[in-house]
């Protein structure tokens, strides 16, 4: 596991300093509304966020996601106050159809690491707050489309996985956990 976080983060790195530098660098900021699916815990929770991030005049840049899905193992009740936090650096690939001005279209996939956080508030005690603040992975892929050179709308399918494994006694284990969910999200997305 170790190997593939090196790779990867040998990978974005690599890509990002070689990314071509031309004057047609296309930045955006997305702001989302989506659901997540795929657990028991969290399926049709809403979650919320933004998406901001830089393509280069090719097909590769760098993206930073954060999401926030309040009351994801449920309504107060069983589990109090609860929520979980992403926050993701991304490398992003994608083939801008239509150029990088006007109306047009750039499917893309995108894969990244950073944070997830948990937080459960059950209020019933002293130890009433369980949290965890875990080295995460994403994969996902989607859609943009503009219909101006500043504006259009934004689609994709995220994956979430944990790295750190609750259930062994070394704290430093870096091993796929057990915590892992989806995420559909729509939103705009504005260029400059």
């Amino acid at each position: 596991m170790q190997r593939v976080l090196k790779a990867l983060f040998l990978s974005a790195t690599i890509a990002t300093v070689s990314a071509p530098t031309l004057a047609h660098a296309d930045g955006f900021i997305s702001p989302f509304v989506g659901a997540n699916f795929g657990s028991e815990s969290a399926n049709g929770r809403a979650n919320f966020g933004a998406d901001i991030g830089w393509m280069g005049a090719g097909v590769i840049g760098a993206e930073f996601d954060f999401g926030y899905a309040p009351s994801f193992f449920g309504n107060e009740g069983v589990f109090g106050s609860n929520y979980v936090t992403d926050v993701m650096a991304n490398l992003i690939v994608g083939v801008p159809a239509g150029g990088q001005k006007g109306p047009g279209v750039r499917p893309f996939a995108t894969i990244g690491v950073g944070l997830l956080r948990t937080q459960i508030n059950s209020g019933s005690g002293a130890n009433d707050t369980i949290s965890h603040n875990d080295a995460g992975v994403n994969v996902g892929a989607g859609i943009m489309g503009y219909f101006s050179d500043h504006v259009g709308i934004r689609g994709d399918v995220r994956y979430f996985h944990d790295l750190q494994d609750h259930g062994t006694l070394n704290d430093f284990n870096v091993d796929f956990g057990a915590f892992h969910f989806w995420r559909a999200s729509f939103g705009v997305v504005l260029r400059p």
